[in-house]
């Protein structure tokens, strides 16, 4: 087995995974807290970081049929929730690319204030 790398995005608020710490994301990534998985509630992600994807899936969920991959944590392999590829309902759209973390399996802690501005736009929130 070759080496791998972590990322690690910073911010205020970070997002973990609960089995072997692996950071995965921050609160500016967070665009919802109003989802549920197989284990109970679930957060909507636009960017996250230090997991792999299994093959794709067509699932059927709450709100329709979408093209779905499971979501692991690259340190450990712990399934921590989902990646939405494709959404069937025009409405549904917006979760394109986004990541679903189930609450259950992630930790969330204080990070560090980072005192440099990438530059992005606030990220509109959908709660």
């Amino acid at each position: 087995m070759g080496r791998y790398f972590l990322e690690h995005l910073g911010g205020r608020r970070i997002f973990s995974c609960d089995s072997c710490k692996a950071f995965l994301t921050n609160e500016d990534e967070l665009i919802s807290k109003h989802f549920t998985g197989s284990t109970g509630p679930a957060f909507l992600f636009d960017r996250v970081v230090n997991i792999e994807y299994s093959e794709m899936q067509l699932r059927t969920m709450i709100t329709g049929r979408h093209i779905v991959r499971d979501v692991i944590c690259k340190r450990c392999k712990t399934k921590l929730g989902w990646m939405y590829e494709y959404a069937m309902n025009e409405p549904q759209k917006y979760k394109e690319s986004k990541v679903i973390l189930e609450r259950a399996l992630i930790e969330m802690s204080e990070g560090i204030d980072n005192p440099v501005d990438d530059g992005r736009e606030p990220r509109q929130r959908y709660t």
